[in-house]
């Protein structure tokens, strides 16, 4: 093996978006998941929203904010003639 090629091995932290922290070693000094063991479904056997503003959510808002630009272009071109 070549020396001086391979990146630092370190202490790691995992953080999750829950709170949970689990301590290990990697390349990395932080890593961030959005998701864990701990408040995964499939591992807590119970339903848990992880993402408020789920996609529905987020598609209603665009199709809104496109409509209503929408509107303004069409009363702005009523005002034109």
């Amino acid at each position: 093996m070549k020396a001086d090629i391979h990146p630092k091995y370190v202490d790691a932290e995992i953080r999750c978006a829950c709170g949970n922290v689990v301590k290990t070693r990697s390349t990395k000094p932080v890593i961030i998941v959005g998701i864990c063991n701990v408040c995964h479904p499939f591992y807590t056997g119970q339903q848990k929203f992880v993402d408020t503003a789920g996609r529905v959510d987020k598609f209603q808002q665009r199709i809104a904010k496109t409509q209503a630009v929408q509107a303004a272009l069409a009363a702005s071109r009523k005002k034109k003639k």
